[in-house]
């Protein structure tokens, strides 16, 4: 089953079915939103399949074809939003690149409580003050989970997943490493998010949802020319232990979102995910970092396809531009 929301002039946008081939969409009748649909999963999960199959075979005359722009994130703000590191890989190169002493608990998944409050649909503009800041992009994996109790297992913890999409994990990287060494975790460095056009049920996945882990490529295009395709199924740490770690000393009310962190591959033809990896790689190769962060008017690309060469979320597809706006001061 695909799910996506709509913008229509509302904080959370209206919920609609999306056919499997992303073409046409229905209303979500009787649920408004997707977080009233994850609040009664028990009944919206089967009166949202019946038409969804409805759908697939062309038998309701209501449906509309399905536009990307038109979409918000599948969850436009959420309750939670927490954003893993579960690539070794990953961490790996940023180590060796920079000089950066090793994690001193590397069995314990890295994660991040980012802001959930203004995620950015596929297509929007990502608006950001300054390019002096390291605009980066991040491809991710995400799943949306129901009620998870505190102290879940993570041999229980994938029964609690409801939703996989994409991410584009928005980062300044001219923040980070100060936002690191204060000790509280990160605010500045980590903007607005922004999510594929669609959230798939794991079975949409076949064989591809596999131990917790989304076992696709990745693609990733910069202004159009290839970036990289790392695959999922080289996540160190599964969606079952990131779901555990975020739950071990709190409930995860339904609609809180996990992320996988950047999909990194050993493999460097996999290429990257991000640039700072890039970069880190240059860095560990040459000697000197080559890539630039993004400048305003580029454009980021981020799309799995399965192995019949259809794109299973839909694509993240914006660019990156200058906010034109300030907020004024009052005249005294």
């Amino acid at each position: 089953m695909k799910l996506a929301t709509l913008k229509n002039g509302t904080r959370d946008g209206q919920l609609v079915v999306v056919s499997w081939d992303l073409r046409y969409a229905v209303a979500a009748s009787p649920f408004p939103t997707l977080q009233k649909a994850l609040e009664n999963w028990t009944v919206a999960e089967s009166v949202l399949r019946l038409c969804y199959h409805a759908l697939n075979r062309g038998e309701l005359p209501e449906r509309f074809a399905f536009y990307p722009a038109q979409a918000e994130a599948p969850l436009p703000r959420a309750y939670q939003w927490c954003d893993g590191s579960a690539f070794l890989n990953h961490g790996h190169l940023i180590q060796r690149a920079f000089g950066l002493p090793p994690q001193a608990e590397e069995h314990i998944p890295l994660m991040y409580q980012g802001a959930s409050d203004d995620f950015l649909g596929p297509c929007d503009d990502v608006t950001l003050p300054s390019e002096e800041q390291g605009i980066d992009f991040e491809g991710e994996f995400a799943v949306i989970v129901d009620e998870v109790p505190m102290g879940c297992p993570a041999s229980q913890a994938l029964q609690f997943v409801r939703l996989i999409l994409l991410v584009n994990d928005v980062s300044l990287r001219g923040f980070i490493q100060r936002e690191i060494k204060a000790g509280f975790g990160f605010l500045q460095a980590k903007p607005s998010s922004s999510f594929s056009p669609v959230a798939v049920t794991p079975d949409e996945l076949g064989s591809a949802w596999s131990n917790g882990r989304v076992c696709l490529p990745l693609l990733v295009s910069w202004n159009d020319e290839w970036f990289g395709q790392p695959n999922g199924a080289e996540m160190s740490f599964s969606f079952a232990d990131l779901i555990a770690h975020a739950a071990s000393t709190r409930c995860l009310r339904a609609g809180t979102i996990i992320g996988s962190g950047t999909v990194s591959n050993v493999d460097r033809e996999a290429g990257s995910a991000c640039i700072s990896e890039r970069r880190a790689i240059e860095l560990i190769d040459h000697g000197q970092a080559i890539t630039r962060f993004m400048c305003f008017g580029d454009r980021i690309r981020i799309e799995a396809f399965n192995g019949e060469g259809e794109s299973v979320f839909g694509a993240i597809d914006q660019r990156v531009v200058a906010q034109t706006s300030l907020i004024q001061e009052p005249s005294l």
